[in-house]
């Protein structure tokens, strides 16, 4: 079974929203663990989903890191 790549979009009323390759899906939110979060990047499998935390945290500090940037003076 192949392994999907995809960040949390949102979430709405049961769905996870999944942004996979620039385009959304929406996954049953059941099927994710429940410490996952809008901006979490996850590798799906079927019904089996995984947070990559160290792919998150990377992520997270590229986006503070352009914001840093754009409002410096």
């Amino acid at each position: 079974m192949k392994k999907i790549k995809g960040i949390i979009d949102r979430f709405e009323e049961g769905f996870a929203v999944v942004e996979i390759e620039g385009k959304t899906k929406d996954y049953p939110k059941a099927i994710f663990p429940t410490d996952t979060k809008v901006g979490d990047i996850v590798y799906i499998t079927g019904t089996k989903v995984e947070i990559d935390k160290q792919e998150t945290q990377k992520g997270a500090k590229e986006i503070e890191d352009l914001m840093n940037e754009v409002w410096e003076d």
